[in-house]
């Protein structure tokens, strides 16, 4: 064994192999790969193999549709058979939501490049006679499925790794990961050390107690699942294409055996902690069987499939998998520096196998992967991650709902609520319905807003304190405030059609309405935030920043984070507090990223804190804002004296706070940033000095109505790794007159003639028809895009979506859309349809 590498692997399953091969493929060839047993005697050995390409994401797509093309590779480059068998996939629809899950799914794979076709009950028979298709509506067929055979496919991996010069040493068990001045510096084995700066944990199961060595925290639950294999049923099953009968939780596939491999996932799985030592500790190991809790899978086959009635049970593999608190892979980087992670594939890695060796060697090697991964990006979680019993109660819940439709906007209920603002105690007075993000208690509406609502979310609480004392506002003020109203408003609040209206309330309407009005108050004291300081702060960030945020304190900036392609990383604010003192602002979910993605390049006299639970964020957006605010405080609040993307520190009232002038929906106001002991004094006191202009609490559902209107990008969706501010639009927010990372990139795309894709706006000839996301869309009757996010624009009555389309496509263009198979009209148009000439936000 080497006392050296440039790279460490741990874990000699399907990913371990499949990262050692790609790493070796971009010219890093002195690696070790450590397994503690045989190759693919942890998770792998026992895997059914399916191999589903169509994902809810198109990066998780294409990783499995790249894993796929990677077979005929590796036959090639080993001589070995990586067990693919490419025999294609059915998916059953019993139900008519599920039939619209599959028209969705096929609009969303015509986006992906991916082959999908819907079959009328016969058809799918006649694909498979041994189907009964009685209750069947319809089915999905996507030739590009099939299954791989585990051990195979490691054996080939790990064969082409070995001819580039990778060292794979089995047999061997992992003790220890050694640091140095705060990063990794040498892995700890039974046979000695390796020294080495990049570790990369493929463990599967046992990935979190493997990480636990190196000090980290990696929330992988081991879980136990079940599939059986029947008695032989005639006839040759291995060419038979594979099958998911998702509305009765049970999938099947041919088996060499001459039976049918039958697997499901049951309503009350059960996690698999062992009682000392690490997961996977006996090669090979696995559980009794459990044939009581496979019953009803085993009955739902039986229904399916006439010929198993007559058969029985010919093997039990009842085996661990790793599963995570959301059902998405684990990949990247730790919080410490070198510690690198691909685990959690929740019974698909061998389905992604090869796309996850792919990204992660990009990741390792250059920085960033090809695909956008932040999905599955480990730093999406927060500290609380690091709780087994959180991860394992929320992995559960990802388990056992795991065939459910993945309807917009519906909510997860386990271990909630967790984090909580400060105005926690006013929101069930409210009638607030609650939704959660990153562990976050946050408000989706207010069922008081609603139309005849018996406790208004208007009436303000009787709560003693500063709040008392409020002004009382001058008569006609929200009758003033009212005569604001945006041309065009639309009183009517009917549910949206379809899945759009499925979760929705009339509160959503009602709230765009007052803050459209009058005003509107949001808690958004989830926003992530932290400091950055120290001598280098200024010069620092405006390296890091495609904005320049190098200005006079009192600034804000809105700006990107890029990367060496120009892709954009982060989207979020840049407040300069001082001059050597900025606060950064960035979405709820994105906090732990974006502060490790500056924490990567920050100099030894920068700090960086993350101060998010330090302080409250109350957002007053609207006509009315000024008239509630300004007799709360001394300082002015007149355009001239605080002008649009300013910020100053400022008493309302008795409460301190920074504010700040920026929107998220298109309205005049403020971000208003008190200490967390102040929130709920600030809440009581806004609520009080807003009630006689028609002030109403508001949610996050209305946030996201008012910014599809006026045209502010979401990250994630409309902005993400793969894409460019040029291509975003955003190319106004970019000062190419100062070095930045991913000036290059930016620069050489505008030499070779700017962008080919932009993102553009769409307005629906039919306001009922609402986008969810994914849709493709055609341009002359061919397909040319898809969409990114949309959503119904309540001030303008219009349906409204964005998509990346060709650059030459103009405005006034007329577009399809794909909406659960139909093809529905829709106009490009040059601008936001609300307010384009931003004079509300300026007023």
């Amino acid at each position: 064994m080497r006392d050296e590498a440039r790279a460490v692997i741990i874990g000699g399953g399907v990913a371990g192999t499949s990262i050692a091969y790609h790493l070796a493929r971009l010219g890093w060839t002195e690696i070790t790969l450590v397994e503690r047993h045989r190759l693919a005697d942890g998770t792998s050995w026992h895997s059914a193999g399916f191999v589903g390409q169509l994902r809810s994401t198109i990066s998780q797509t294409r990783m499995i549709m790249y894993s796929s093309s990677l077979y005929a590779e590796l036959r090639e480059r080993t001589g070995m058979d990586p067990g693919w068998r490419g025999v294609g996939g059915l998916r059953l629809a019993s139900t008519p939501d599920r039939v619209d899950e599959l028209r969705r799914q096929a609009s969303s794979a015509q986006t992906y490049g991916l082959e999908m076709d819907l079959l009328s009950p016969a058809e799918a028979h006649n694909r498979l006679p041994l189907l009964d298709v009685g209750d069947v509506r319809a089915a999905g067929w996507l030739p590009g499925d099939g299954y791989l055979r585990p051990e195979p496919l490691v054996r080939t991996l790990a064969a082409g790794a070995t001819a580039l010069g990778v060292e794979i040493v089995t047999g061997t068990g992992v003790t220890g990961v050694r640091t140095a001045r705060g990063r990794v510096a040498g892995v700890l084995t039974d046979r000695g050390e390796v020294r080495t700066e990049v570790v990369v944990d493929a463990a599967g199961a046992a990935a979190g107690w493997v990480a636990a060595l190196a000090g980290v925290a990696v929330p992988v639950v081991p879980m136990k699942h079940q599939y059986v294999v029947s008695d032989p049923v005639g006839g040759d099953t291995v060419e038979l294409p594979t099958v998911r009968d998702p509305d009765h939780i049970v999938y099947f596939r041919g088996d060499a055996s001459g039976g049918l491999l039958v697997g499901g996932y049951i309503r009350d799985p059960q996690a698999c902690w062992p009682d000392d030592g690490p997961p996977l500790a006996t090669a090979r190991g696995l559980f009794a069987p459990d044939l009581a809790a496979f019953a009803d899978s085993w009955a739902s086959a039986r229904r399916r499939l006439p010929v198993l009635r007559e058969r029985d049970i010919a093997s039990v593999t009842h085996g661990p998998e790793a599963f995570t608190p959301d059902g998405e892979f684990l990949l990247g980087e730790t919080a410490l520096p070198g510690f690198w992670v691909a685990a959690g594939f929740c019974v698909h890695g061998l389905a992604a196998a090869g796309g996850v060796g792919k990204v992660m060697a990009e990741w390792i090697v250059d920085g960033t992967p090809e695909y956008d991964v932040s999905t599955m990006d480990i730093r999406r979680f927060g500290g609380h991650a690091a709780s087994r019993s959180w991860a394992t109660r929320r992995a559960l819940d990802a388990y056992s709902t795991y065939y459910d439709i993945g309807y917009p906007h519906q909510e997860r209920t386990a271990v909630r609520p967790l984090r909580r603002s400060a105005t926690w105690p006013r929101l069930a007075e409210l009638g607030a319905v609650l939704g959660e993000k990153a562990g976050w208690e946050r408000v989706n509406w207010f069922a008081g807003n609603e139309p005849g609502a018996e406790s208004p979310a208007s009436a303000v609480p009787a709560t003693p304190g500063a709040g008392a004392q409020s002004p009382t506002p001058p008569a006609g003020a929200a009758r003033a405030a009212a005569s604001a109203r945006p041309r065009g408003w639309a009183a009517a609040s009917a549910r949206p059609r379809g899945w759009a209206g499925r979760h929705w309330s009339p509160a959503i309407a009602a709230e765009c309405r007052a803050t459209a009005d009058a005003a509107g108050l949001f808690d958004q004291s989830s926003f992530a935030k932290f400091s950055v300081a120290g001598p280098g702060a200024a010069a620092f960030l405006d390296r890091m920043c495609a904005g320049a945020v190098d200005r006079p304190p009192g600034t804000v900036t809105y700006t990107q984070l890029l990367n060496a392609r120009a892709g954009i990383e982060a989207d979020l604010t840049v407040t300069r507090l001082a001059a050597d003192r900025f606060r950064v602002v960035t979405s709820t979910a994105s906090g732990v990223r974006d502060q490790a993605w500056l924490r990567r390049y920050a100099p030894a006299d920068v700090v960086i804190e993350d101060i998010t639970g330090g302080y409250g964020c109350l957002c007053l957006w609207g006509p009315a804002a000024r008239d509630i605010l300004q007799p709360l405080t001394d300082t002015s609040l007149s355009n001239e004296d605080f002008r649009y993307l300013r910020a100053r520190q400022l008493t309302v009232g008795p409460v301190p706070v920074l504010a700040q002038r920026v929107t998220y929906v298109g309205e005049l106001g403020w971000e208003l940033y008190p200490a967390t002991e102040y929130t709920l004094t600030l809440w009581d006191l806004l609520m009080r000095a807003g009630a006689g202009y028609g002030l109403r609490p508001a949610g996050y559902r209305a946030i996201d109505a008012m910014r599809v209107e006026k045209g502010y990008r979401v990250w994630g969706s409309d902005l993400t790794t793969e894409t460019t501010p040029d291509e975003a639009g955003l190319a106004f927010t970019v000062r190419m007159d100062k070095p930045f990372l991913g000036r290059d990139a930016l620069l050489a795309a505008r030499a070779a003639g700017g962008p080919h894709r932009r993102l553009r706006c769409l307005i629906f000839d039919d306001p009922a028809d609402v986008c969810l996301g994914t849709e493709p869309v055609r341009v002359a009757g061919k397909l040319a895009g898809r969409v990114t996010s949309g959503g119904y624009g309540y001030r303008v009555n219009r349906s409204i979506a964005y998509a990346y389309l060709p650059s030459d496509v103009e405005s006034g263009c007329v577009v399809e859309v794909g909406v659960f198979g139909g093809w529905v009209s829709a106009t490009v148009v040059a601008e936001s349809p609300y307010d384009p000439d931003h004079s509300r936000v300026r007023a």
